[in-house]
């Protein structure tokens, strides 16, 4: 075997490798999930300059609810697509939380005029993107379905005929099929 037909050979092995690796956990294959693994390095570089006095406990709790965006990605993402996107809405909730802190932080005076600038920029680039991805669930979900619902379930399951909004996951909903999240 030539070097070239050596090389070629070594780089398709660690191409596969690297597909099955991203594609076991499909959560990993999001750019959003990755997204707020950065904001959580970023928060924990920021939070480090909190006075170790504090006794709100500011610092954990945007901690936790940065932390929190990733794990309802993750969660999510191993559930059929109506639970799914409960997941992702969970997860903007935890967005709209680390707003919450950014701006009792910078009111307190515990971040910089830059630092909240930049927190609020990854929050709103943040919940645009899971916007998105729940925009493109919903309407795989209505491709499948035939027809686009907006939303409302027209029968909710007492046979009335009653619009009801989708807000919480059905449990007893079965997945329809495979589904691959993009964002």
């Amino acid at each position: 075997m030539t070097y070239n037909q050596t090389e070629k050979t070594e780089k398709v092995e660690e191409e596969e490798k690297n597909e099955r690796i991203s594609t076991f956990f499909r959560f990993e294959d999001l750019r959003i999930y990755h997204k707020s693994l950065d904001y959580i390095t970023w928060l924990q570089d920021v939070t480090m300059l909190f006075p170790d006095s504090d006794k709100s406990q500011l610092a954990v709790r945007f901690n936790d609810s940065a932390r929190n965006i990733a794990l309802f990605i993750a969660e999510g993402s191993a559930r059929n697509k109506i639970q799914f996107i409960y997941y992702l809405r969970m997860a903007k909730s935890s967005i709209r939380q680390c707003m919450v802190y950014t701006t009792l932080s910078y009111g307190m005076n515990l971040i910089s005029d830059t630092h909240e600038d930049e927190s609020r920029t990854q929050l709103m680039e943040m919940t645009k993107m899971l916007g998105a991805l729940i925009s493109s669930l919903q309407r795989s979900m209505a491709n499948v379905n035939g027809s686009s619902n907006n939303g409302f379930n027209h029968n909710n399951g007492n046979g009335n005929g009653t619009k009801r909004y989708e807000t919480e996951p059905i449990q007893h909903m079965h997945t329809q099929g495979n589904y691959i999240p993009e964002d």
